[in-house]
């Protein structure tokens, strides 16, 4: 069985020009997050949020996968189609462990168990994971992973990720007021994550490759605070479509967030979600990472 992060070339993000009025919208093809969950009783959820007027969604069947309770944090989740049904796999924090999970569906129903192997121990501590793979656009053969998880303390650990093996790859302190962070741009030189703070701000955290430090520039100074995960999808050549979700009012919001450029980026509101949103984890669903092209900063 393939077990490297591969997949989901059935759910691969729609595009369009995101920054066009609504009025318009009908007019241009929509913009999608493929929002993942790991619900109470352990089932993988899926919900797709579309950037129509009104906002749609669609939901997946949710199979039964873990423990009730088991998987505490997940990176993005990947979906590919194999021989006998659906492969489906990523990465897991489960109690103090980091493992890589994988299991096959078929027709919606699991066929396979999770296999868990275990990567390391030492995340109790950590509140945040995700990864980023980046792949050059055909012909070119430029290839790397990378992942990123933010400690309880406010350190930011990144590790260099290759065929399953982690990495340490340098540590970054000051992130303490950082209460969600999600990917926004992957290229060959750098990540960037676009993160809320318990004091309102949103921000744009670009981590370039090598042992340069961080790069950490405002987008906006106030009323962000209220987001607990923060969901982004590439949305164009060169913008987002970002989903806010609110844990203790159990709602969302849609925006649509042009290129990042400091306080002048355009964040367009949207809409309210109808949905519910009361899983305790969250992760995004992505296409192969020929496809998970990232450009938002």
């Amino acid at each position: 069985m393939n077990r490297r992060l591969t997949a989901l070339a059935g759910a691969a993000v729609l595009t369009l020009t995101a920054l066009v009025p609504m009025s318009a919208q009908a007019a241009n093809p929509v913009c999608a997050v493929w929002q993942g969950s790991v619900t109470a009783d352990g089932a993988h959820g899926k919900l797709g949020v579309e950037t129509t007027v009104p906002i749609s969604t669609s939901h997946d069947l949710a199979p039964i996968v873990y423990k009730p309770g088991q998987v505490r944090l997940s990176a993005r989740q990947t979906e590919e189609p194999v021989p006998q049904g659906t492969q489906r796999g990523g990465y897991v924090v489960i109690g103090d462990a980091l493992y890589w999970s994988v299991y096959l569906t078929f027709n919606g129903q699991v066929i396979d168990q999770p296999v868990l192997r275990r990567i390391g121990g030492g995340w109790g501590n950590f509140r945040t994971l995700e990864v980023s793979q980046y792949q050059a656009p055909y012909p070119g053969k430029l290839r790397r992973g990378a992942a990123y998880a933010l400690r309880n303390d406010g350190v930011l650990y990144r590790w260099t990720v290759d065929n399953g093996t982690w990495r340490a790859a340098g540590s970054y302190a000051g992130f303490a007021a950082v209460k969600s962070m999600t990917l926004i741009a992957n290229t060959a030189t750098y990540d960037t994550f676009l993160a809320n703070t318990r004091g309102g701000a949103l921000y744009t955290i670009r981590i370039p490759v090598g042992t340069a430090k961080p790069i950490v520039t405002p987008v906006r100074t106030r009323t962000w605070q209220g987001f607990e995960t923060l969901s982004a999808a590439a949305c164009g050549r060169n913008s987002t479509v970002l989903l806010g979700i609110d844990s203790d009012t159990k709602t969302a919001y849609l925006y649509a967030v042009g290129h990042a450029n400091g306080l002048s980026t355009l964040i367009q509101p949207r809409g309210k979600v109808r949905a519910t949103f009361a899983d305790p984890v969250y992760f995004r669903w992505v296409p192969i990472p020929e496809f998970d092209v990232a450009n938002g900063d």
